[in-house]
């Protein structure tokens, strides 16, 4: 079918189908030699895809539109034909920023646009007595984080550019920058947050599913010209990826066991179980909060990538000023996405659900409306 096959991936749970389709024996089990290699930073692990290192990578959805697009970096076309999770950030603050949110909330503290608003407040609060910018930490510019971060802080009046500092942080270094105090707060995905939680320097403000009923995070990238070339390899592969969500949503015991590995994501098995059962501690005291929408992995069709949430990645690049509108560019973001390539892979026609974005503050997204969803927003930096 094709040679061995180098797959790169950032230690993080959404790389959880992947890690468990190769180190269950379900790529094998397709035909496939694959090895895993485990990377630090997002710049890492696109440059190496793009320039063949890598066949095939885990990979932040917007980098795959930016990379297909030509903007941040050289214009390499990618398809992404599973979805390797939906949901899977969290917000997480300081203690001491968060008893200032706490001081200025007005209303339920899960409430992502009273928290907002309570930001908008401390931020007020700081800058008449002179005090430095908050700081928050995000993963790259091209980022579900960066644009989710941006998204629930303007929704409350705090201009992202303006009013506070946003810093580019690799993942694994998160915990670290929180704990030296070079920064307030960060956006990332598990197990990061619950690390932070559980050495007493963080507080779990938001599960993103709080700002985004359902937000593509990560997919699984190949190059174009690796797609045309190899298709029997690359639907093994995702054949292989769909069981090993499959086999997830099944055993989250065993699946923690497997992704705890030093090689693999590298923590506690029980930190990695409660990421995948929805139950994370949010507080240092041992506050709990459950979600069954915290990380989609395998339930509710989570692998299949959908063109919509395209679209919504590439509208928050044009509303943040990274590039343009076009409906050319539109086209080429949403074609990204290859659900056929997944249907016909898996034999089968799954539907999108219902609420394929369901943002907490704005009208419905509609991915042939794009100028109207920038237009619903009072901050931003996009251009007619």
């Amino acid at each position: 079918m094709t040679g061995p096959l180098r797959i790169g991936f950032i230690p993080l749970v959404d790389a959880a189908a992947l890690i468990v389709a190769v180190d269950k024996g379900l790529t094998s089990a397709e035909g496939l030699d694959v090895t895993l290699v485990r990377e630090v930073s997002w710049s890492n692990v696109r440059d190496k895809l793009n320039i063949g290192l890598f066949d095939a990578a885990h990979l932040l959805a917007p980098v795959a539109i930016a990379s297909s697009l030509g903007i941040g970096h050289v214009k390499v076309p990618i398809v992404a034909p599973f979805s390797l999770g939906v949901n899977g950030n969290a917000i997480t603050v300081t203690p001491a920023l968060h008893a200032e949110l706490m001081a200025h909330l007005d209303g339920d503290r899960f409430d992502p646009m009273a928290t907002a608003l309570a930001l908008s407040r401390v931020v007020a609060a700081r800058r008449k007595a002179g005090a430095e910018p908050l700081t928050f930490g995000m993963t790259f510019p091209f980022s579900t984080h960066n644009y989710q971060l941006r998204f629930w802080m303007a929704a409350g009046g705090v201009d992202p550019d303006e009013d506070v500092r946003l810093v580019v942080l690799p993942p694994p270094y998160m915990v670290e920058s929180i704990a030296n105090g070079h920064v307030d707060a960060f956006c990332v995905g598990a197990p990061w947050n619950s690390i932070a939680v559980d050495l007493g320097i963080g507080h779990i403000l938001h599960f993103v599913s709080d700002v985004l009923v359902r937000a593509a995070e990560k997919v699984l990238a190949v190059r174009q010209s690796w797609a045309d070339k190899h298709p029997d390899a690359l639907s093994a592969l995702v054949r292989a990826c769909a069981r090993g969500a499959d086999f997830i949503e099944q055993n989250h015991e065993e699946a923690a066991r497997i992704l705890a590995q030093p090689d693999r994501i590298g923590v506690d098995a029980e930190v990695l179980k409660r990421t995948l059962d929805g139950r994370l501690k949010i507080s240092p005291d041992g506050t709990f909060r459950e979600s069954p929408r915290y990380l989609l992995v395998g339930r509710e069709e989570a692998g299949r990538p959908e063109k919509i949430q395209a679209a919504w990645l590439y509208a928050q690049m044009v509303r943040w000023g990274q590039t343009p509108l076009s409906s050319e560019a539109l086209s080429t973001a949403m074609g990204v996405f290859r659900p056929d390539i997944y249907d016909a892979a898996l034999g089968t026609q799954a539907q999108a659900p219902d609420a394929a974005i369901g943002a907490f503050a704005g009208p419905p997204f509609a991915a042939d409306d794009v100028l109207g969803h920038l237009k619903a927003f009072k901050i931003g930096r996009w251009t007619a």
